[in-house]
């Protein structure tokens, strides 16, 4: 953060709400998280490119990488929750979710980018209802007729008590999943990116600011900042895990024997 006037200046919540950087005043207006967002999905792509434009029998180091990334969601997350057969229904729009969850979540903490295109509410919030519908397409498909209301009306539960169980269920349900979601995914991004902000800024400010020996501080902020950065890569990944295996979760529950 800006030091100019010696004295320090942590993180702020502006910092999501970035001004246009192209097309500014026009319906295509672009600021910084929607480039970063635009570079995280082109990455994706060329990843995804190179890693399957020549595939082999015996795969090279390259392929080998790409099919182990595709295998974590195809045996850990669709297979496991949903057998085989249900497993490959699904599995492209979890590996969508996966990977884009993944790819974006680590821009956060590549230099030059410096913040997660998922912590802003608008790519949670679209994948998350892209789960919800998936959820409910899955559960229809399986019983027509019987989904809604074994949804929402749970057997084994005396009449009367429906009045209570019903509204809860419906909550629960069809609101509170796609909210907290999105929810869970954006505040892990917006509280890890003001974390590392802080001790980067920290370090700048001890090194190149602070008087006499509180420059020494600055080796702690930036060990810390360090530290801190190898610990967002791990909840970038889990975060992405965590997205998809709810959405598997969500459908295995849709499409249970009982639906």
């Amino acid at each position: 953060m800006s030091t100019d006037d010696g004295e320090f200046h942590g993180p702020s919540i502006g910092e999501f709400f970035p001004g246009p950087l192209l097309f500014e005043d026009t319906p295509f207006e672009i600021n910084r998280i929607m480039l970063v967002r635009f570079v995280a999905v082109a990455a994706l792509l060329l990843l995804f490119w190179l890693g399957t434009r020549r595939m082999r029998v015996v795969p090279g180091r390259f392929q080998s990488l790409v099919e182990m990334g595709l295998d974590v969601v195809r045996v850990n997350i669709a297979e496991d929750l949903l057998g085989k057969k249900d497993g490959k229904r699904f599995l492209p729009i979890l590996t969508t979710m996966f990977f884009m969850v993944l790819f974006m979540n680590l821009t956060g903490v590549i230099p030059f980018l410096n913040i997660a295109g998922t912590s802003v509410i608008g790519v949670p919030l679209v994948l998350a209802i892209v789960s919800y519908i998936t959820f409910i397409y899955a559960g229809v498909r399986k019983s027509p007729k019987n989904f809604f209301k074994n949804a929402l009306f749970p057997s084994g539960v005396p009449w009367p008590v429906y009045i209570i169980v019903t509204p809860i269920e419906f909550i629960s349900t069809f609101i509170i999943r796609p909210v907290t979601l999105t929810l869970r995914l954006m505040m892990n991004m917006i509280v890890g990116h003001l974390l590392l902000v802080l001790f980067f800024a920290a370090t700048q400010f001890f090194f190149f600011t602070a008087p006499g020996l509180f420059k020494l501080m600055g080796v702690g902020s930036l060990a810390f900042g360090l530290a801190f950065t190898l610990f967002e890569i791990l909840v970038a990944v889990l975060q992405a895990y965590v997205f998809a295996l709810l959405t598997a979760v969500y459908i295995q529950l849709a499409v249970a024997e009982e639906h």
